[in-house]
């Protein structure tokens, strides 16, 4: 199976308003428990969606509407805590499922999750504390009281990989799995544009400066909320002192003599092959 990074999936599109007697042969579920999906690996390769009608008893609360995609209309629903999936089925995070289902099913299990996740933290309005509902014509909440629209929320961050001749800036979160470095990436905060943010977050973490900022790309990543702005920068002058907190490890790399660097669903994974076959 050929996977591509989240960037380069296909999204559903939410046609506003919701279809109306949608036929069962054109309906797909996700299941959501949690953080969790419900996926089958049989028949190979596997999927996450589920096709109408769910059994009897399974879900609680409303059905979602997620949006369509080639005259497919998916839905999400939730699975009480313990609840036992299906003969065949079983709950997994949906990272873990890379590879394993095809990418177009992951992108959706992954937007189920980030939407259901919506709903449960906007139940109350944030305003004045009365019970928000569903809007009908956009992804948004309203609150049956001060009519407060809520939509989800989208945290913005850098990710830049740096260049210095034939070198690479790779480091280490205390985080990381053992052995693995990635890219320098930090919070977009309130009052920066994304090209201080690329700034600031190298002084802090590496102490270097930058130049020669480029946009390489963007990706959704709904673990929980993320929404990562690409850059490829050119190293203009500093030596490494990494600040020990968000970084315990840093340094210069070639080629072809790269450390175990992140999954190919990334696009730090994606700046990196990009880099390794000179592209920029």
């Amino acid at each position: 199976m050929e996977h591509r990074p989240f960037y380069a999936v296909r999204p559903l599109l939410p046609v506003y308003p919701e279809p109306e007697g949608t036929a069962p042969a054109r309906k797909r579920w996700i299941l959501v428990q949690g953080s969790s999906v419900f996926f089958t690996s049989k028949p190979a390769p596997g999927t996450v969606l589920m096709p109408d009608s769910l059994p009897a008893g399974l879900t609680s609360g409303a059905p979602v509407y997620l949006g369509t995609r080639n005259d497919i209309v998916y839905y999400a629903a939730e699975v009480a805590a313990g609840a036992a999936p299906p003969t065949g089925w079983q709950p997994s995070p949906v990272r873990e499922l890379f590879g394993t289902v095809p990418d177009d099913d992951l992108a959706v299990a992954s937007y189920a999750v980030r939407i259901l996740d919506f709903d449960r933290s906007t139940v109350f309005c944030g305003r004045c504390g009365a019970r928000t509902r569903p809007v009908t014509t956009e992804r948004a909440r309203i609150c049956t009281a001060c009519d407060h629209i809520i939509y989800p929320r989208i945290s913005p961050a850098v990710i830049v990989l740096i260049k210095k001749g034939e070198e690479v800036l790779l480091a280490r979160s205390p985080h990381f799995p053992s052995g693995l470095f990635s890219v320098i990436a930090g919070f977009n905060e309130p009052g920066e544009n994304l090209e201080q943010t690329v700034h600031r977050e190298v002084g802090e973490e590496v102490a270097i400066t930058v130049r020669n900022l480029r946009y390489f790309g963007s990706e959704p990543w709904p673990f929980p909320d993320s929404l990562m702005i690409g850059f490829v920068a050119d190293h203009a002058g500093g030596e490494i002192r990494i600040d020990n907190q968000e970084i315990e490890a840093a340094g210069w790399f070639t080629r072809d003599a790269l450390p175990l660097v992140p999954p190919v669903e990334s696009i730090s994974r994606a700046l990196i092959e990009a880099w390794i076959r000179r592209e920029i």
